[in-house]
């Protein structure tokens, strides 16, 4: 699918357009994504500051979509765990980049040529206005080439 698109999907995907999660970039190859948070009166937390749920949620599904349309359909890549650590308090529009490297590509696509799985782990952070961290997150992602994947790449 066309990453402008897809871009456009996700911007029009209801748990993004009502919690002012915003896709400002998703390259062509899929390789780089970069997302926004909008304070909204209906994000903010007690306090007045992006509610927790809303910044892990900016960054959930990035690195799972941008890894399965690297690895193709040969492969199930699934979310398997995610972790957030709250840095400060996050106010005004807040970002978040993901790149997918040759090296990570390389790993996995290594990792799981046999049938096995690969869990891997990606950081990214969550950036304000300011250009501090507001937020790090990790998320790990399983990927396993498909069966049938594997008896196709055998008999090559």
């Amino acid at each position: 699918m066309k990453a402008s698109l897809f871009r456009l999907g996700l911007n029009l995907w209801p748990p993004f357009l009502f919690t002012g999660i915003h896709v400002t970039d998703l390259s062509d190859d899929y390789r780089h994504a970069r997302v926004e948070l909008r304070m909204r009166p209906w994000n903010r937390n007690y306090v007045g500051t992006h509610f927790g749920g809303s910044l892990f949620a900016m960054t959930d599904p990035f690195w799972m979509l941008l890894l399965l349309h690297q690895l193709g359909s040969d492969h199930y890549v699934w979310d398997k765990a995610g972790e957030i650590e709250f840095v400060k308090p996050g106010k005004g529009t807040v970002h978040a980049e993901f790149r997918i490297t040759d090296e990570a590509l390389a790993d996995i696509r290594a990792a799981t040529a046999g049938g096995e799985k690969c869990l891997r782990w990606f950081p990214v952070d969550v950036i304000d206005a300011q250009g501090e961290v507001v937020a790090r997150i990790r998320k790990q992602v399983y990927a396993r080439l498909k069966p049938k994947a594997r008896t196709t790449t055998k008999a090559s």
